[in-house]
């Protein structure tokens, strides 16, 4: 084998693995009942046109009966008449006409049986298309499933990866710094930019409140005697009569306020510093 044989035939069967593999089945299959279906319409134009010769031969055939009849008949009134000359032209005549009849029956049988197999061949072609049609939808849902599996699968083969569950494990650890980091940060704020001493209460008195709410359900369920009733206050009058001040010396007077003014001043810039904060 010659160099230039084998180069061809390397070229011929790439091309050929080429249009293999892009061959797709449900175009192929669509493109293959077109074709059926447009040779159904050119077998339907060639059975027509059949069927209209055997029609057109048929109408001869009747014709030609009918002017044989009418020599005959003719022939007949020529003999009545006495004159048999005119009744054996006319006989003449007949016989051409019966002749062609004869030729046009012949022909009209011939196209009328070539008419009925070309019907029953239409007639098996149309089915053959259909039950192409049938199998071509039952290939394409086959098609459709099995890719469908195939994508299915392929996940199914990606899940199997670790590195993806790994970058979630990854993703939620550095979510949960950034968490922790967000808190620890609102805690530091809230301790010195707050104000602590009322944030102390706040969870001395939440403290009270769970701790009153656990007695509340434990004498509930029975788990503790229930609170006793509180005897009523009685009112006591007194008058007690507050000591007169004494009077203070101009040295303490000055004292207090001073401290009265730094009070307010230092007041005014925790106020100024919550304000801007």
């Amino acid at each position: 084998m010659g160099i230039f044989s084998r180069l061809a035939q390397l070229i011929k069967s790439n091309l050929n693995d080429l249009i293999s593999r892009s061959e797709d089945p449900e175009k192929m299959l669509n493109q293959v009942v077109l074709d059926m279906n447009n040779q159904l319409v050119e077998a339907k134009k060639q059975v027509a046109a059949s069927i209209a010769d055997e029609k057109r031969l048929a109408k001869q055939f009747e014709q030609e009966t009918a002017n044989s009849q009418e020599w005959e008949r003719r022939a007949m009134m020529a003999l009545r008449a006495g004159n048999e000359e005119l009744a054996k032209e006319a006989l003449g005549r007949k016989r051409e006409h019966d002749e062609l009849a004869a030729t046009f029956k012949e022909q009209w049988t011939k196209q009328k049986t070539a008419v009925d197999q070309l019907k029953k061949a239409l007639r098996l072609l149309n089915d053959k298309i259909e039950e192409a049609k049938r199998k071509k939808n039952v290939l394409v849902a086959r098609k459709k499933r099995a890719e469908a599996q195939r994508a299915i699968q392929e996940t199914m083969s990606g899940l199997r990866d670790q590195s993806a569950f790994e970058t979630f494990d990854r993703m939620s650890a550095k979510i949960d710094q950034i968490e922790a980091e967000a808190e620890a940060q609102g805690e530091l704020a809230d301790e010195y930019t707050g104000d602590t001493l009322a944030s102390q209460f706040s969870q001395l008195e939440r403290k009270h409140s769970a701790d009153d709410e656990l007695v509340a359900l434990k004498r509930k369920m029975g788990m503790l005697p229930p609170e006793e009733a509180k005897p009523a206050a009685v009112p006591v009058q007194a008058r007690v009569e507050a000591p007169a001040p004494a009077a203070a010396s101009k040295s303490d007077q000055e004292e207090l306020a001073a401290a009265l003014e730094e009070l307010e001043a230092e007041q005014q810039h925790e106020e100024k510093r919550k304000a801007g904060r």
